[in-house]
């Protein structure tokens, strides 16, 4: 690593910190005057799903997208509290289909609580993400949320409908992550633009952008499941595969396969698919075929692409530093390892 990358990574941190900060006693301040009459359970249930650590990057997102088109005041991280009020929603429902004990190394607000405060308290965050919204952001801005919402239900549907079926293709496996990931990434930096007053090329633009590092953000996300390390990324490494998830590495390995070898993985899936032996011999055939060395070439070139679409903002007195945060946030994506 250079001194210029260790200068973008320092730089990309202390922004991170400090919008993060702005952005929590926003929500603090919102949940203090939302909350005000609520049960007492369904305040404290909230405030542990959302108090209890995660990176932020939408709320990140939406800051520096209206940034970059000419707006920060009070009302910007309200907004991008919305947004992360919509992604913890989005985390406890998940956790209580997936029937998780754990996240971030905690337990999850299902396993505390039990599953109808979990349900409860994610409907209640939804909810809220949408009057903030439509506050904020408009009849225009509301739209685009909720269209990205829809998508993200309407992919999680696609991958039940796949699961397990190594008959499924490539192009399916993007049309699910970009509706789960892509879509609404890109409406989080479509609305900041919006909310600045941004022309619609730029509000595209963005759009674009958000969606390439949303998509390469799941592809990575993909490839921590095999390669990752458990105590750094706080999960289970093989659950895509325990869960019957085909993703990235392994349909780029099926391609390049012998028949005999992609009969020996269709046998695995078909088998218990719990067994540390099975997995691991997933991982020797993905390894064998370059499935993981590939599906890093595409997360690469999901991230070029989402820092062409930032061509747009090109000035001639020298580059906008919230633009070149951007940059540096798509590459943190492709480098993290959590």
């Amino acid at each position: 690593m250079t001194t210029s990358d260790t200068d973008h990574n320092l730089n990309l941190r202390a922004a991170a910190t400090a919008i993060a900060a702005r952005v929590e006693t926003a929500m603090r301040g919102d949940l203090e005057r939302s909350l005000a009459d609520c049960d007492p359970l369904l305040i404290e249930v909230v405030r542990y799903a959302l108090f209890n650590g995660g990176k932020r990057i939408r709320p990140l997102l939406t800051v520096l997208c209206s940034r970059c088109c000419g707006r920060d005041d009070d009302d910007l991280y309200l907004l991008a509290a919305a947004f992360e009020y919509l992604h913890v929603a989005t985390l406890v429902h998940d956790d209580v289909i997936d029937r998780a004990s754990q996240r971030r190394g905690k337990e999850t607000v299902v396993a505390r609580y039990g599953l109808a405060a979990a349900i409860l308290a994610g409907d209640w965050l939804h909810a809220r993400s949408m009057h903030l919204i439509g506050s904020l952001a408009g009849p225009e801005g509301l739209e685009i949320f909720c269209r990205a919402t829809a998508s993200m239900v309407n992919g999680e549907f696609e991958q039940l409908r796949h699961s397990n079926d190594l008959t499924t293709q490539e192009h399916h496996y993007f049309r699910i992550i970009r509706q789960k990931t892509g879509n609404l990434i890109a409406s989080t930096c479509a609305i900041g633009a919006l909310f600045a007053g941004a022309d619609r090329r730029r509000q595209q633009a963005l759009a674009r952008y958000g969606d390439n590092i949303g998509t390469a953000f799941q592809v990575v996300d993909d490839l921590l499941d095999y390669q990752g390390d458990t105590q750094t990324t706080g999960k289970i490494t093989g659950n895509d595969f325990v869960e019957g998830k085909i993703t990235l590495p392994l349909f780029h390995a099926l391609a390049r396969a012998s028949n005999e070898d992609r009969q020996r993985i269709e046998t695995l899936f078909q088998g218990d698919r719990t067994q540390p032996e099975a997995y691991q011999r997933l991982v020797d055939s993905i390894a064998q075929y370059d499935g993981f060395a590939t599906a890093t070439h595409t997360a690469k070139q999901l991230i070029a692409a989402a820092i062409d679409a930032l061509a747009l903002f090109a000035r001639p007195d020298g580059e906008d530093p919230n633009i070149g945060l951007l940059k540096g946030l798509a590459e943190y994506i492709l480098a993290r390892n959590r």
